[in-house]
């Protein structure tokens, strides 16, 4: 279903799941936009006014009318919608037919005692904000504390206020709108199996590893990157003397573990499937298109991953490719081919300085599309080699460039060895 194909003709209704205040308006901007962007933030306010009058049910409309209102092509509305499934702020739903009918499920933002205490958002949002700003809106959150040490608790209860008598028969309603939010969904996660075998069971209750636990244990190995094995020390150092996880030294555990692994930073979030819009069209058979297909269709991590036959790629290659995607915003797919284009001609090295050369070069030709990557490797390569210093440049034969040059643009004869190579690639996709 994520790669299907929306048109401007598909309808869409939107529905309301919660009840929306002014001051969750305000949660969105401050503390949302900045993880999402303006357009996603944009998109719920425009889905919000689609609503009726009662704001609880929209009609029927098209995905024109969003386009028409937003002024956005159709893509960057998807992308958009996307990031807001991602929060949690939305659920989409999908009838497929001639036309294809969506509903749009709109729900609460978390709270700012949620957000500011939750293992993903807060993280991303301090990067993405700096410690200043974060500071400023935290401060402009936090509750003011007034000391009652010499004041007395005179608040009525309920039954010294009212008194019970016989009344009529009442059914009780539960189709009535209340707030709700909607949890933040992760696919991959840690192997619990693995996991609490690693840990003797006389150390740990039956409660240790409940749903709210393994949650948090999945949305921290996400937010930080750490596998299974570099959760089961953290984990175990977290376990306190009941035999339950303390979850603040846990998190505490993961971001310091980070930290020390990424020069002090802290992680943030990005975008990072090649956008459906700038991908080939289905249908071409091609060893060409098999490439293609392949360059958009895997995250640079997982293309970087294949090229170390499976094995776990350098810190220093996963910060040089975050700076690709984070720093330079190339697209996902432009920077597989630029991770393929440099480990083939440089003697399969990511050099940093050689790296930033060429997609500095890339982002002022505007280069966005994985077939515009890979023809500009070719249309380029001679001034490449006079842009990188000659003491610092690799000796690039033109027998080792990649196997998709070639004049006419047509892929040329590939070795066994790069065939099986490919083949392994598209398997990550399977």
């Amino acid at each position: 279903m994520k790669n299907l194909t929306i048109l401007p003709a598909d309808t869409y209704v939107v529905l309301n799941k919660t009840v929306l205040s002014d001051k969750d308006r305000k949660i969105i901007s401050m503390l949302y936009q900045p993880i999402i962007g303006y357009t996603a933030t944009s998109l719920y306010f425009t889905l919000l006014d689609d609503l009726d009058k009662l704001e609880l049910m929209s009609e029927d409309l098209t995905h024109h009318h969003l386009m028409a209102t937003m002024q956005l092509k159709l893509e960057d509305i998807v992308i958009a919608r996307e990031k807001l499934e991602g929060v949690g702020l939305i659920k989409t739903y999908l009838k497929k037919g001639n036309i294809n009918h969506y509903v749009y499920l709109l729900y609460s933002p978390l709270s700012p005692n949620e957000f500011f205490n939750h293992p993903i958002l807060n993280i991303v949002l301090y990067n993405n904000l700096g410690k200043k700003e974060y500071e400023h809106i935290l401060n402009y959150y936090k509750l003011p504390k007034i000391n009652l040490k010499d004041y007395v608790d005179i608040t009525s209860n309920f039954d010294d206020v009212f008194s019970s008598v016989r009344g009529s028969i009442l059914e009780i309603e539960e189709d009535v709108t209340k707030r709700d939010s909607n949890n933040i969904l992760i696919n991959k996660g840690i192997d619990f199996n693995l996991l609490i075998s690693s840990i003797p069971s006389s150390q740990i209750s039956d409660k240790c590893f409940n749903k709210e636990t393994r949650e948090l244990i999945n949305a921290l190995s996400f937010t930080y990157n750490l596998t299974t094995l570099d959760m089961q020390g953290l984990v175990r150092n977290a376990i306190n003397e009941r035999g339950l996880i303390d979850k603040v030294l846990l998190r505490k555990s993961c971001r310091e573990y980070y930290q020390f692994e990424n020069s002090g930073n802290l992680p943030t979030l990005i975008y990072n499937k090649q956008p459906e819009y700038l991908k080939k069209p289905k249908g071409d058979s091609s060893k060409w298109a098999k490439m293609v297909y392949a360059f958009e269709n895997l995250n640079p991590y997982q293309f970087l991953k294949a090229k170390y036959k499976g094995a776990e790629p350098t810190d220093r290659d996963k910060r040089l490719i975050e700076n690709l995607l984070v720093d330079q915003k190339l697209n996902p797919g432009v920077v597989n081919v630029l991770i393929a284009y440099v480990l083939k001609i440089n003697n399969e090295q990511l050099t940093k300085n050689f790296v930033e050369t060429i997609a500095g070069q890339w982002k002022r030709l505007n280069i966005e599309t994985v077939e515009e990557a890979m023809r500009i490797t070719e249309k380029e390569h001679k001034k490449i080699k006079k842009i990188v210093k000659p003491a610092k440049e690799k000796k690039i034969k033109e027998e080792s460039l990649p196997v998709w040059f070639d004049n006419d643009n047509e892929v040329k004869e590939v070795t066994k060895e790069e065939e099986q190579e490919m083949e392994d690639i598209l398997k990550e996709l399977v």
